[in-house]
């Protein structure tokens, strides 16, 4: 439906600038988001494939490889999941295939970037079970099983590491929440997890968040607002966190942080603030200086020539 033909009193909910729902059930997306996406590409640098994970429900992902490993050459398994509230965004967008691409060339790593369900047509935990699948799919390549052949001849799982921006960060430290407790197959080890910008409540998109979950517990659900019991499983030994001053977002990987301090966890985190920027900035002006910063600092991460401390 065209915005400008829709009837204001046929709308039951708007959540700007993600989507509105009208009376009839249908779901308008405010953003043009399926004109962003590009197919998988052959750069000089880098190459990409799309892999089906499951088709019931469907769970695909982009699957991306550096040029030049030798034969024998073990790589990190980067396991990647966008933001978007939820509701929009894809790995498949064109901001996020060149994103990725960058820290593929940049730190080395073969990372499979995960196209979850979107809310509200396929209500939460949804992402959270998509991109828990997507997790197992990608590790159980460990010690030359699985299907993709990238993962099986050239993924180091003793070198895997977890990130995501915005709601994607929420859903990596679920996933790392869920790894944690489950326990990984014989030969995986989870060195990290990164956060940009990451959302765990506090802010006027909790009542989007509440919506899109209908089976919610209210503002202290543990998937929007971790308890320490579940921070303090997290199955990684370092996390990274990113901020943005000017962020709404900020007060939230500023509460996560502390808390994780507090939760008892044996790992080390580190927090890194960049001023005068905003959320998601490194996406949208993505060769500013400050964009290039968070993104050197990641790859460092990834790299482990950076090392998360309290």
């Amino acid at each position: 439906m065209e915005p400008s033909k829709a009837n204001d009193g046929d709308i039951l909910h708007e959540f700007f600038p993600f989507f509105r729902v009208y009376k009839d059930g249908r779901v308008e997306r405010l953003m043009p988001m399926e004109k962003l996406k590009v197919p998988p590409s052959e750069d000089a640098e880098v190459r990409s494939k799309d892999v089906t994970i499951s088709s019931d429900p469907t769970v695909l992902a982009r699957v991306f490889m550096p040029r030049g490993a030798g034969l024998d050459e073990r790589l990190p398994v980067l396991i990647y999941i966008h933001g978007g509230g939820f509701s929009i965004g894809s790995a498949f967008h064109q901001g996020y295939h060149e994103y990725v691409s960058w820290l593929v060339a940049k730190a080395r790593v073969i990372a499979v970037s995960i196209e979850y369900r979107l809310a509200p047509e396929n209500p939460i935990p949804a992402c959270y079970d998509d991109a828990w699948a997507a997790t197992q799919w990608a590790l159980g390549h460990a010690n030359g099983n699985g299907p993709d052949q990238w993962l099986t001849e050239h993924g180091d799982f003793g070198r895997v590491y977890i990130a995501g921006d915005s709601a994607g960060a929420n859903i990596s430290h679920n996933v790392a929440v869920r790894t944690g407790r489950a326990g990984v197959p014989a030969g995986v080890r989870i060195v990290g997890v990164a956060m940009v910008h990451p959302y765990f409540g506090g802010t006027a998109d909790d009542t989007m968040w509440l919506y899109m979950c209908p089976e919610n517990s209210g503002l202290a659900d543990p998937r929007l607002k971790p308890p320490p019991e579940d921070l303090a499983v997290i199955g990684c030994e370092k996390v990274l966190v990113f901020v943005a001053q000017r962020d709404p977002l900020r007060g939230s990987g500023l509460w996560y942080h502390e808390e994780l301090k507090k939760s008892g966890w044996g790992g080390s985190v580190e927090i890194v603030e960049h001023e005068g920027e905003s959320h998601a900035f490194h996406l949208l002006k993505p060769h500013c200086d400050k964009a290039l910063d968070l993104k050197d600092k990641l790859v460092a991460f990834l790299r482990g020539t950076i090392t998360a401390k309290e």
